[in-house]
């Protein structure tokens, strides 16, 4: 499968200049990729200003999503702030190229930010099918919680299969923090035995933070197939569903992971 990555500076709080941003990256991507990943938030910063910048679901945010899945013939996925039922959340929506769609809403809320004052936690996780892959989208701070990203057992033993082949993590991190980012990232591929995104934006944001990018995808096996730090970029790689199943059928150390279930 072929992954695009769009690390990108944003422009604080404005989501019609940020999506006409994306959509001028993006366009060279038609028809040469399968799946375009965005940043958390990509259409307004990490900002806390939910009722004010919050979009319905039939909102411009959405009906943009559809526009750039449909034009390029791939899925397209990242995460923006979303008004359902009262409630806000920082809502990750992976849009097919036919217009259905599947959401995640970010489970693990920063709260040394205050996103847990302002956002309601998702409940539960996703996991989508696309072009023969099983993908495990989640939010930023999701990365700090193992459990929540674990490739769980969840058929018998004589019938064995992991959760899900790829991770992605879109997100808002900090430079200042970009050792726990990397390692993080390298240790949640290893543990799961899965290849491992995470796009980050790059720049200064709102609240004056300075975030690096370090855009990166790592192996299943914890090797960086690719890594740009402190750049805007648009980079598309190659991912080979038959080389993991290699690996994990050679290591198959999944199979002797612990059983649980959370709540």
């Amino acid at each position: 499968m072929r992954v695009s990555i769009v690390q990108s500076t944003l422009v604080w709080e404005n989501p019609e200049q940020n999506r006409a941003n994306f959509a001028q990256k993006m366009a060279p991507l038609a028809g040469q990729t399968d799946l375009v990943v965005l940043p958390e938030m990509f259409s307004t910063g990490f900002s806390m200003q939910a009722g004010t910048l919050a979009e319905h679901m039939d909102g411009p945010t959405m009906y943009w999503l559809a526009a750039q899945a449909k034009e390029l013939q791939a899925a397209v996925t990242g995460s923006f702030i979303c008004s359902e039922a009262g409630h806000f959340f920082n809502r990750l929506v992976f849009m097919r190229p036919d217009g259905t769609f599947d959401t995640y809403d970010k489970k693990h809320l920063f709260t040394l930010a205050g996103e847990n004052e302002h956002y309601t936690p998702g409940k539960k996780r996703l996991i989508i099918e696309w072009k023969d892959w099983r993908i495990c989208p989640l939010v930023c701070y999701d990365l700090r919680f193992p459990a929540w990203s674990r490739n769980r057992i969840n058929r018998p033993e004589t019938d064995f299969q992991e959760d899900f082949d790829l991770l992605i993590y879109v997100a808002n991190w900090p430079a200042r923090r970009a050792h726990h980012w990397r390692t993080l990232l390298a240790a949640r591929a290893i543990e799961n035995q899965a290849f491992t995104i995470g796009v980050n934006i790059v720049g200064t944001d709102g609240n004056g933070l300075e975030d690096c990018g370090d855009f990166t995808i790592i192996d299943f096996g914890g090797q960086v197939i690719c890594q740009i730090s402190g750049q805007e970029d648009v980079i598309t790689a190659e991912l080979s569903l038959a080389n993991q199943q290699h690996y994990r059928q050679q290591l198959p150390f999944l199979q002797d992971a612990d059983i649980f279930t959370l709540h």
